[in-house]
């Protein structure tokens, strides 16, 4: 409340001796006292929702003046209103007192309320999928600020701040979390697991320290922190002010909110839509469902899929009964990072993609191979490669990080230990993308890895790729292909050329000019910059499909200088590549290809249908990834060539 002190009228005529300051006019003698003045002041309010205590006023005797306080009286004195705010812009004269001040803040005012509406609003309304991202997502209402505005009116003072604040900081949570659900979708296509996840910064981190250099990567983390921490307190700020605007204008907020609920629940149970999306909106309420759901999931699926990974039909398989039918054989499994259906299928790229791999499978054909071709879907998408190499050579379906950690600690059967505990093959991988110990190694029973540091590379990294494939397949054969008097080989080798961001992209050399690597020196400079490339969807998706192209044609020509009558080469993608390349909706399906000279080989999966050639078809078979181990060993067992 304002406190005053007011002192009796002095007789006309005389000087004001109060502390506000009154320019004198002429006073007609023996004239009637003026009425006692109006107060006309202005009040100012930086949320619009409270008074300030600043004001302007006039009110006269003998004069114009200005004051500070509620009121401004004829009478001389001292008006002294505790708590309020003088205006100095207020001008002095003999009109009404004018002032920019306080219309500039009323401005404001209404500016930051409004701004404060757009982004509470906009994070409520959030999709967690870039393809959603529509006008028609914003245009609805959205339940949990009704219900928020109800919650707040009806708490006391204290605790409606706190709730406020609460709630600012959990809405500011789920629009991180519908962020990082959009970068999941598009790069992974399926969402962020609160849980699980986190590892994958760690990844991303790396990619693009690999990708843009160090510096670049410090500079994004460091852009991704500020930008965190500045969403999360602009939203909580934009959720306190709305509530205690609420709060000052409860007479017209409490009938609004009740009018905004009815519209809710009638649109709601009529279906009424806006851009075949539901009026009636729950968004964060969903989000917050679906969250609490997967991590429950995630924590059952960990116990569930320990016990699955028990549980192996060829755990007791006796040595000397596995992999009969390629006694002898030099056997290559190799990945070919994110070679995807798409590659084959999508018309911007296919064309040029297929025309390579008819290409090359008349080539095997002239070096006396054949070759059958089909689909596997792989449990991930856009990266994740570990997951899918796991998937195809356990038999079990590893779709997260948790997954990955049960069974390569586990005691599981792989497709590459199955070769080894026969004692009838080297077991080695080559491992280019591997620039950090590897603890796993040992689980795929691999007598020895070959890694980015001991493969004797002395050439240029390809933006992410530490060494090119053409090398990776030359070093294979320097290292442990090309020796005399070994035993037969089953390796594992991974080529990472056409890994994100695809560019710049080696070239295909004679192979006698590759030496230590240090030829692809000037092959990297002029090769093109990933960054430019970046700028352009096309240019993405142009320099994809050529390095799938060059990935492709190493391996062939690999078989073509160095193959022969025992070497059997299985081939296939891990994982599709990002919507970036392949648009929304694209599926998870790579392609798989077997290669082999010998005829036995190719008729032990005759019963598998698998189409003629490099280039699987749209009616080609398809077989989730997981099913291969178990099929292949059976087919390659001593039961598996029996007609």
């Amino acid at each position: 409340m304002s406190l005053w002190t007011r002192s009796h009228q002095q007789p006309h005529g005389n000087p004001d001796k109060g502390t506000d300051t009154d320019t004198e006019a002429p006073l007609q003698e023996q004239a009637p006292s003026p009425p006692a003045d109006k107060d006309t002041g202005t009040g100012t309010d930086a949320d619009c929702d409270a008074d300030s205590g600043t004001g302007t006023g006039t009110g006269t005797d003998t004069g114009t003046g200005t004051g500070t306080g509620k009121d401004t009286n004829k009478n001389i004195g001292t008006d002294t209103d505790i708590g309020s705010s003088t205006d100095p812009d207020t001008d002095t004269g003999n009109g009404p007192g004018t002032s920019i001040r306080p219309r500039l803040l009323r401005v404001l005012a209404y500016t930051g309320t409004a701004l404060a509406a757009v982004l509470v609003v906009c994070a409520l309304l959030l999709p967690n999928q870039v393809t959603a991202l529509t006008p028609g997502a914003f245009t609805r209402i959205p339940v949990e600020a009704i219900f928020g505005v109800a919650l707040l009116l009806v708490l006391p003072p204290t605790p409606r701040r706190v709730a406020a604040v609460a709630a600012g900081v959990l809405l500011g949570l789920l629009t991180i979390l519908n962020f990082l659900d959009m970068g999941f979708y598009w790069v992974l296509d399926r969402p962020f697991d609160p849980v699980l996840d986190w590892i994958l910064f760690d990844d991303a981190e790396s990619f693009l320290n690999d990708s843009i250099g160090h510096a670049g990567a410090i500079g994004a983390v460091i852009g991704v922190v500020l930008l965190v921490a500045l969403l999360l307190v602009l939203i909580t700020l934009a959720v306190v002010r709305l509530g205690r605007l609420a709060d000052r204008h409860r007479t017209v907020a409490a009938p609004a909110t009740l009018v905004a609920g009815t519209v809710w629940v009638a649109c709601a149970a009529i279906g009424a839509q806006v851009a075949d999306l539901p009026l009636a909106a729950s968004g964060a309420a969903d989000l917050v469902r679906s969250s609490t759901e997967q991590v429950t999931a995630g924590i059952k699926d960990k116990r569930t899929f320990a016990k699955e990974a028990r549980i192996d039909a060829f755990r007791g398989t006796p040595p000397d009964q596995l992999l009969t039918g390629l006694r002898g054989k030099n056997v290559i499994f190799a990945f070919v990072e994110s070679y995807g259906r798409s590659a084959v299928e999508d018309p911007g790229m296919a064309p040029e993609v297929n025309a390579m791999l008819a290409g090359n499978t008349q080539r095997l054909r002239e070096a006396g191979f054949s070759s059958r071709s089909a689909f596997l879907t792989s449990p991930v998408a856009g990266a994740g490669s570990w997951l899918g190499h796991s998937t195809f050579l356990t038999g079990m379906w590893i779709k997260n990080q948790e997954r990955y950690r049960t069974v390569t600690t586990s005691d599981r059967l792989t497709l590459t230990d199955a070769f080894r505990r026969t004692d009838a093959w080297r077991t080695v991988g080559i491992m280019p993308g591997v620039t950090r110990s590897w603890p796993e190694g040992k689980f795929y029973g691999l007598d020895n890895i070959y890694d980015s540091r001991q493969l004797g590379y002395q050439g240029p990294k390809f933006s992410w790729a530490p060494v090119p494939d053409q090398y990776s397949m030359a070093a294979f054969e320097r290292l442990e292909n090309g020796k005399k008097d070994r035993k037969p080989l089953m390796s594992e080798i991974i080529l990472v050329s056409s890994h994100n961001p695809w560019a710049p992209i080696p070239e295909i050399l004679d192979w006698d000019e590759i030496g230590d690597g240090s030829v692809y020196d000037s092959i990297q400079r002029s090769g093109k910059d990933p960054k430019e490339v970046w700028k352009d969807r096309e240019n993405i998706r142009t320099e994809y499909r050529r390095s799938i192209e060059y990935s492709v044609n190493s391996l062939v020509s690999w078989v073509e200088e160095y193959g022969d009558k025992d070497t059997v080469l299985v081939f296939l993608g891990d994982h599709q590549p990002n919507a970036t390349v392949t648009g929304s909706g694209a599926g998870r399906d790579v392609p798989i290809s077997i290669v082999a000279h010998d005829p036995d080989v190719m008729d032990r999966i005759a019963d598998w249908h698998w189409q003629d050639g490099l280039t699987p078809g749209p009616d080609a078979p398809v077989w989730r990834m997981d099913r291969f181990r178990d099929r292949f060993l059976t087919a390659y067992g001593p039961t598996g060539g029996a007609r």
